[in-house]
């Protein structure tokens, strides 16, 4: 008890500081901002590298290698580590959607944007639509991609909101992902609700830019972790947690979220991770062709759809045809089938075989529904978030992998690493399950049933990153 209070007092300190010392937090949001630009935009106007280039004698490989070797996957790792620390400190995008709010023109929030399914709809045509363009190899890609991103969050910024983070909360391709990964997160912004209440003389006005209501937030999964609001009314204070309690305890889950987790993280992305270097994806592809040459139709083997539509860089050898890219799509639609469905249907059979806390689709006397007759199956799908972020990490990293074996550095410890921090997710994903399954029951058989069952659900994700890394 008093290692956690000290704890506590020390992560508060640290919470006060970051409130102190919001100007210096600007300089680097802005340095960021700097190296984030300079990356995105110097690289589209040289040369695409050689074979013989490296990521120490060429712009664009260094540019890619910053970006997705780098970059993205430990800003993922931060996420569970620190909460959104990332967003609310260094975000480029962030930092410049406030900026232009700061100087738009302060528009209400129309209802299309505060849809709940924007980051669900947005992560899997940004995932799809990057590897159609080859956003990991291509400055063009990466610019349009992320450039694209960057633009849309400035005029969004730019039309909605005053001061605020409209397009972080509603409308960024990652803001579902990483609010789901920040429940994970053992530091929030505790809120005292007795300390709330108290009178207090004078209150400093403080700015949320992801627009919480402070007094009543609860957990890290929107939370920028930015301080300014610590000691606020003297009850706001970062605070240390269990990192399992937000899923345990507090996160209900919705449709859009298992969504995102079963069909998009778990089924979507391994579609897009895989079918680059999966038979499966050569042997389609070959026999459609085979079929289409037999029937003298050869338009679709041509490969004369623009750079952004389908990858078509002659000058290097690497063009799509348009069947690559009917074959790509359909190739990552059915993975993300057999791996999301497999999930999806072993937790709808847990959660009819557990005993509902609640009458699921009790209506109040209103008519408004309290509880849909899915809500147990999207509180157990959060069980699955630590397996679910580490199989976006080891897709991610594959890329970090190849750009190291480029620069002649050893990576046969890759797959012993790869392998071992998987089984470590799916371990920590099933005992949420077990623990999750308990809040529900104390049967041990029904509890053992709920874990097993949602293990088999994963076998065909597990397998395919097996797929992916060993060949």
């Amino acid at each position: 008890m008093l290692c956690r209070l000290s704890i506590n007092v020390g992560a508060a300190s640290v919470g006060h500081f970051m409130r102190d010392h919001q100007r210096a937090i600007r300089y680097v949001q802005w340095f960021i901002v700097g190296f984030y630009l300079f990356l995105l935009t110097v690289p589209v106007f040289i040369s695409l590298p050689g074979n013989t280039a490296s990521v120490f004698n060429h712009l664009t490989i260094f540019a890619q290698f910053a970006f997705w070797g780098i970059w993205w996957p430990f800003v993922l790792v931060s996420i569970p580590l620190l909460g959104r620390t990332w967003c609310g400190v260094f975000c480029p995008e962030g930092a410049l959607t406030e900026w232009a709010s700061r100087h738009g023109r302060g528009r209400a929030i129309p209802k299309w944007v505060r849809w709940s399914g924007w980051p669900f709809i947005a992560f899997c045509l940004t995932t799809v639509y990057g590897q159609l363009i080859s956003v990991y190899q291509y400055p063009w890609a990466a610019a349009t991609i992320l450039g694209g991103s960057t633009v849309a969050a400035m005029l969004v910024g730019w039309l909605y909101g005053r001061n605020k983070r409209v397009w972080c909360k509603y409308l960024c391709p990652v803001s579902g992902v990483f609010g789901l990964l920040a429940k994970l997160s053992p530091w929030y912004y505790r809120v005292d609700v007795q300390a709330w209440r108290d009178p207090v003389r004078h209150i400093e006005p403080i700015n949320c830019a992801p627009l919480l209501p402070l007094r009543h937030m609860k957990g890290s999964s929107e939370c920028h972790m930015c301080g300014r609001c610590s000691d606020y009314r003297g009850a706001i204070s970062l605070a240390a947690r269990s990192p399992e309690s937000e899923i345990l305890y507090i996160a209900e889950g919705s449709v859009w979220q298992t969504s995102l987790l079963v069909f998009g993280m778990m089924g979507l992305a391994v579609g897009a991770f895989l079918w680059s270097v999966s038979p499966w994806y050569i042997t389609i592809k070959q026999y459609i062709a085979i079929w289409l040459v037999n029937h003298n139709v050869y338009w679709p083997l041509s490969s004369n759809a623009p750079w952004f539509v389908l990858t078509n860089y002659p000058q290097v050898n690497d063009s799509f045809s348009w069947l690559d890219g009917v074959v790509i799509l359909t190739f990552i639609g059915i993975t993300a089938a057999i791996t999301g469905g497999a999930l999806f249907i072993s937790l709808w059979l847990t959660d009819k075989v557990l005993p509902y806390t609640a009458n699921p689709g009790v209506r109040d006397g209103n008519g408004t529904l309290i509880r849909s007759r899915l809500s147990g199956l999207h509180k157990l799908a959060q069980g699955l978030i630590p397996v679910a972020g580490m199989g976006v990490f080891l897709g991610l990293s594959a890329t970090t992998i190849k750009l190291l074996k480029h620069e002649g550095i050893a990576v046969g410890w890759a797959n012993a690493v790869r392998f071992t921090l998987l089984a470590m997710a799916v371990l920590w994903s099933l005992r949420l399950i077990w623990q999750l399954a308990g809040l529900r029951t104390s049967k041990l058989r029904l509890k053992l049933f709920a874990t097993c069952t949602v293990a088999c659900g994963m076998l065909p994700f597990c397998w395919a990153w097996v797929l992916l890394f060993v060949r």
